[in-house]
């Protein structure tokens, strides 16, 4: 599983990196987690408001910090 956290670097974009990382390690699912900070990159999603979570290619949260619960169903 592969799980991207898109964002330039503030502060939601960091405590949601932390959220997913938490949420991964507690549900033991083997997953890579990357810190996407190029604006290029974050627009090829079709996202244009940061934190955004993308699991498997697809987005699944925009302009908000998820919550751990969340993220919990989307990696199960």
């Amino acid at each position: 599983m592969e799980i991207k956290v898109l964002g330039p670097g503030c502060a939601k974009c960091k405590q949601a990196e932390q959220i997913v990382k938490e949420a991964v390690a507690e549900s033991g699912v083997t997953a890579t987690v990357e810190k996407v900070t190029d604006v290029m990159q974050i627009a090829g999603y079709g996202v244009f408001g940061t934190p955004a979570v993308v699991v498997d290619g697809e987005v699944k949260i925009v302009g908000k910090v998820p919550k751990k619960k969340d993220v919990m169903a989307w990696i199960r």
